[in-house]
C-alpha cells in the first residue's frame, strides 16, 4: 500500500531530538527526507548509548533518512542548500531564530523562488517575543512552561517529566501543521512559514491548569499520580506491589467497592460521589489500600479487568519489549541498523486501512547520500560545498 506522503520531498536541517523527531515521523509516513548534516555530523551522533561505537540515541529517531552533508560556512555549499530546497516541498529547521536568514536560508528568501514551499521553523520560544534568542532543552521548558510545577509526588519538589516533552510536543504539533499546511497547499497552491515553539506546546499541553488558576487564584501544585478532579485515579498500593486504578464516574466506583468487595464504601460521606471521592483522595487512598494489601498485584489486576474497571500494572522497558499487545500493532520492531546489528525501536503509531505503517527503513551513514541526491537533484552537476561519501 502506498503511503500518505510517499511524494513529498522533505529538506531537513534539524538536529539533536525536537526537529528530528518531526522529520522521522514524516519518514514514516511516506516522505523523502534528505537530512541535512555539517561535516562532522548531527551531535546527535556523539549521544549515548552506544553500541559498536554507533549512536542508539542517533539511530533512534533517524530511520528513513537519506544523509546529505553540506557545509553551510561555505558560499558552495549554501548554494547546494538553496538548490535542494528550490526542489523541496517542506524544510524544517530547528536553528535558533536568525541563524538560517544569516546563511541566506531563510524563508522569504527562499520562498521567492520556490514559492510553493512550506517552511517549518521548531525553536525554543519561537520567531518573535522576548524570549525568542533564547537557548532552549527540554529541561528549560519543562520548568518555564509549567508542566514541571504541576508534577511530581504530593508535597514534593516539581520532577522533570521522565521523557524529553519539551521536545516531543513541539515535533508533533509541527507534523500537523504541516499535514495542514500541505492541504492548504493543495487547494492554492502556496506554501506557507510555520513557526512552533517549544515552550508554547507544552504550555499548551498543561491541560486545565490555567483554568483551575484563573478559577481559585492558587498554583495548582504537583499531586504525585493522582488525578486533580478524578478518584480513584492514580497508583495503590497491593500486597506485593502497586497497580494503577481508574474510576473516571460513579458507576465504575460502585463495580469497584463489589469488585474489592468492600461495600461500605458505597455508604460511606467521603466517597459518596466523584467530587467528594476527590476532595477526600488521601482518605480514599488509604481505604482503598487496606483491602488491597490481602492480594499481589496480579491476582487484583486480573480481578478488576474481568470486572470491567480500568487497571493496569506499572510496565517497565522489559515487560513493553514482548508485549502481546503492542507487537501485534508492529510497535515494537527489531530493525539490523548499520554499525550496530540487531536493535529494538518503537515502531509508527499512526495506523490506517489505506497506508502501510511498516516503518522498514533505518538511519543513515553520516553523510552516505551526498553523491548521488546532489547529482540526482542538482540541477548543476558537481557542485562545490559537499562533502561525505557516496
Amino acid at each position: 500500500m502506498a503511503k500518505f506522503l510517499q511524494d513529498v520531498l522533505v529538506v531537513d536541517f534539524t538536529r539533536v531530538l525536537a526537529g528530528p523527531f518531526c522529520t522521522m515521523t514524516l519518514a514514516d509516513l511516506g516522505a523523502r527526507v534528505l537530512k541535512i548534516e555539517p561535516p562532522g555530523g548531527d551531535e546527535a551522533r556523539g549521544m549515548g548509548p552506544f553500541k559498536n561505537g554507533q549512536s542508539l540515541y542517533f539511530a533512534s529517531i533517524n530511520r528513513g533518512k537519506e544523509s546529505v552533508v553540506l557545509d553551510l560556512k561555505t558560499d558552495a555549499g549554501r548554494e547546494a542548500a538553496r538548490a535542494l530546497a528550490g526542489r523541496a516541498d517542506v524544510l524544517v529547521e530547528n536553528y535558533r531564530p536568525g541563524t538560517m536568514d544569516r546563511l541566506g536560508l531563510g524563508y522569504e528568501s527562499l520562498a521567492e523562488f520556490n514559492p510553493r514551499l512550506i517552511y517549518a521553523s521548531l525553536s525554543g520560544f519561537g520567531q518573535t517575543g522576548p524570549y525568542r534568542d533564547r537557548g532552549a532543552y527540554d529541561v528549560i521548558v519543562q520548568a518555564m512552561s509549567g508542566m514541571m510545577g504541576i508534577t511530581g509526588q504530593l508535597h514534593g519538589p516539581p520532577t522533570r517529566v521522565g521523557a524529553s516533552i519539551g521536545d516531543l510536543i513541539p515535533a508533533l504539533y509541527m507534523v500537523g501543521g504541516i499535514m495542514g499546511a500541505l492541504f492548504e497547499r493543495s487547494q492554492t497552491g502556496q506554501g506557507c512559514q510555520l513557526d512552533v515553539a517549544m515552550m508554547d506546546s507544552v504550555f499548551a499541553l498543561t491541560e486545565n491548569a490555567l483554568a483551575r488558576y484563573w478559577l481559585t487564584e492558587q498554583n495548582p501544585a504537583p499531586l504525585g499520580n493522582r488525578h486533580p478532579a478524578i478518584a480513584p485515579f492514580s497508583t495503590f498500593a497491593t500486597g506485593d506491589g502497586t497497580i494503577v486504578i481508574a474510576c473516571g464516574n460513579d458507576s465504575l466506583w460502585q463495580r469497584l467497592c463489589d469488585c474489592l468487595e468492600i461495600p461500605e464504601g458505597l455508604d460511606d460521606p467521603r466517597f459518596v460521589d466523584n467530587q467528594q471521592r476527590t476532595e477526600n483522595a488521601e482518605a480514599l487512598a488509604e481505604f482503598l489500600e487496606i483491602r488491597l494489601a490481602h492480594r499481589g498485584t496480579d491476582d487484583w489486576l486480573e480481578r478488576l479487568l474481568t470486572a470491567g474497571i480500568p487497571a493496569a500494572k506499572v510496565n517497565r522497558m522489559s515487560d513493553l519489549a514482548s508485549d502481546p499487545h503492542l507487537r501485534s500493532r508492529n510497535m515494537v520492531r527489531e530493525i539490523e541498523q548499520e554499525g550496530i546489528g540487531r536493535m529494538l525501536t518503537p515502531g509508527s503509531p499512526i495506523k490506517s486501512n489505506r497506508s502501510d505503517d511498516d516503518i522498514g527503513a533505518v538511519a543513515p551513514a553520516l553523510g552516505a547520500d551526498t553523491g548521488r541526491v546532489l547529482e540526482e537533484l542538482m540541477e548543476r552537476s558537481g557542485s562545490a560545498g559537499a562533502d561525505g561519501d557516496d
